[in-house]
This record gives structure tokens, sequence and C-alpha cells, in this order.
């Protein structure tokens, strides 16, 4: 393809059923995978947790209840839930009416300590933050919108909306809403819970949602290294890739969205993800229905919207300034992946190069 460096692109394909690859050029060498990066952390997240994993929020009072009065602060404490929504909120606000709660004589705390506090992936573009993604935090309500805007501030803003559904569900609350972290010694109070995570992996990966994939990112580095970082969740996500036995030379894992310019993968890498989750019975059909489906749906929508392609590709895309990329299934039968770099590369004639590719899969008999 014209305006497409051969030497910055890579492509494989590869027969599901008998592994047999049946096209590569450059397999092993190290490109920015763009939003293909989302495919790694889907594979991590859903081999280390499961499926049906829920991340909870939670409300803790620090004090005691005094017949219908709450002696203390209420805290509430975010666990990473990219879906927490102003709705969870009042269901909270409802269980603490519900164990008879009317009033809150001190305030309310936020916690958002189980990430740390970084609103940004590593290397970042600046205009990547609120451009491509609401600040990152553990406790963010309505991916940091409210009132119209997307507050720098997400976990205090989420603590004065809380404190607004603590209001509406008939309980006064005296103090104010002040950052914390909740004490040892506090009570749980109350809990909600996200949708299950093939369901929060089908979102990021179908719209390609930043926002989720680093907040799994870091949900990985709490479960697999303790600490609910970018560099932790990288980690654990390279731990996930390695016992799979992906092959890993020439990967180099940064963030969850792969809107950082320093990312790499290599197309054998991702052929390495898309056929080990397809092995596995455990996550196969989370996995695979989390991909966008040519000419339907997601980011694939707009393309290959005829047959033979129609329906019968299931990818991730893959779009920065520096990459275009696709990786997915074809009729069940093929894994696939493309990846194309430039300085800045030719989106046109490279999702051209990649439409093509996948299109002679889907009508090979």
């Amino acid at each position: 393809m014209p305006h497409v460096q051969p030497r910055l692109s890579s492509a494989v394909a590869v027969e599901l059923t008998t592994g047999k690859t049946v096209f590569a050029r450059h397999p092993a060498r190290g490109l920015v995978p763009a939003s293909n990066a989302k495919l790694a952390v889907a594979y991590a997240a859903l081999a280390l947790l499961g499926p049906t994993y829920q991340i909870e929020t939670a409300v803790f009072g620090e004090g005691e209840l005094v017949g219908r009065v709450w002696r203390g602060d209420l805290v509430l404490k975010g666990f990473g839930d990219p879906t927490l929504s102003s709705g969870d909120l009042r269901a909270l606000a409802r269980q603490l009416r519900a164990i008879g709660i009317l009033r809150v004589t001190g305030g309310i705390e936020t916690d958002e300590s189980y990430f740390d506090s970084r609103r940004t992936g590593p290397a970042w573009k600046p205009h990547y933050y609120i451009g491509e993604s609401p600040p990152l935090s553990a406790l963010t309500v309505d991916r940091a919108r409210y009132r119209g805007w997307v507050t720098r501030e997400p976990a205090v803003t989420a603590g004065t909306q809380f404190r607004l559904a603590l209001r509406a569900a008939g309980i006064a609350v005296r103090g104010g809403v002040v950052a914390g972290v909740v004490d040892s010694f506090a009570e749980p109070l109350a809990t909600t819970a996200s949708p299950p995570l093939s369901r929060i992996v089908a979102f990021m990966n179908r719209e390609s949602d930043n926002f989720t994939a680093e907040l799994l990112l870091k949900q990985v580095g709490v479960v697999d290294e303790g600490r609910g970082t970018s560099a932790a969740g990288a980690e654990g996500v390279r731990r996930a890739l390695r016992e799979a036995a992906v092959p890993l030379a020439g990967v180099r894992i940064v963030d969850g969205s792969g809107l950082s310019a320093r990312n790499r993968l290599t197309a054998a890498a991702l052929i390495g993800i898309l056929i080990t989750a397809w092995n596995d019975p455990l996550i196969r059909s989370s996995f695979v229905r989390s991909l966008a489906v040519a000419g339907v749906n997601g980011t694939l929508e707009d393309r290959l919207e005829r047959p033979p392609s129609r329906g019968a590709v299931l990818a991730k895309t893959g779009s920065t300034q520096e990459s275009s990329s696709l990786s997915g299934y074809v009729r069940g039968r093929w894994a696939f992946a493309v990846i194309q770099n430039g300085q800045p590369v030719s989106h046109h004639w490279a999702r051209r190069a990649q439409d093509r590719f996948a299109s002679v899969l889907a009508g090979a008999q």
C-alpha cells in the first residue's frame, strides 16, 4: 500500500484449528500497537479475575449508630469500578436509610487509595487528559462528569454527589466533603457492585474505551502485584501473557489503553493472545464477544460492511498518530493481526490494507 512503510508494518494470519501460519510478515517486530494493547489487558483481566468478577464500591462508618443518628463520618471508598454511576450512589443511600440512618453528625470522606493518584497513563500526550480519557481514580462516578463538566477531582466530586443522594433519600449530613482514607476500625454499612467483568471488557473493546482499559490495568496491578498502579498492572499483564506462553520478545506494556507511544507489541504476541483466549473455555466466549463485529457495531460499524466480511470479522481496532492496527478472528477459522506504524501513519491507506487482509481471509475457502 502507498504511504505505509513495509518496514514499519507487520501481519500474521493463523488457522485456529491447526495452528498453521498461513501468512507472516515481520511477526516479531515490536511496533506501537495503539488500542490493540487493550487485547492484552482484556486477556489478563479475564484470565486473572474471571468473567464473573465484580468491582465493589462501599460505604463505611467511622463512629456509631445511636438511634437513627450516625454519630461520626461516612466514608465512600472506591475500588476502581469504571461503571460507577449516580444511580449506584442512590442505591447506597437507600441502603443506609434502610438500616435506620436519618442523620449524620459528621461529614463525607472520599477514599480513592485503592489506586494511586495519577490522573493519566504514563507518557501520555497532554491533550489525552480529558480529551481521550477522564481523570483516572479508584472512585469515579459517571466517568467524572458532573453538571455538564468533567471534574479534575473525581473522588471529592463523587462525595458531593453522594451527599446529594443521601439528602434525596431523607438523610441529613451535617458536615462537608473531604478526601481521606477509611480507618481500619470503620464499620461496613453499604455496598454496590459493577456488572460482571465480561460486560466491562465488552464495552472496553467494542467501543475502544481508554478510561475502562486504564482502570482494569490498575485492577490487575492490585490483584496480581498488590499495587494499584499502571506499572504494577503492566507487570501483571506480562505475567499472564508469560504464563500463557505468549512470545514477549519485542513487547513493552506501559499503559492499558494503548495511548502511550512507548507501548510495543508484535503481531506474534497478538496472535498468541488471540489463540490462547480462543482455546481457553473459561474466557473464550467473553473475550470473543467483546470484539467489534464488522459492519455491525462498535469501532467496526462503518468498516468491512460488505460480504464476505460483514458479520464474519470480529476484531479490535487501533488508531493513534503513530499507529493503525486491526486484530481478531474471521469466521471462527482464522486469527489475524496487523500493525502499521508511521510518523505519522497514513490511516486511510493503513485501514485499506487491513480491511483487504481481513476480507481475503473472510472469502477463503
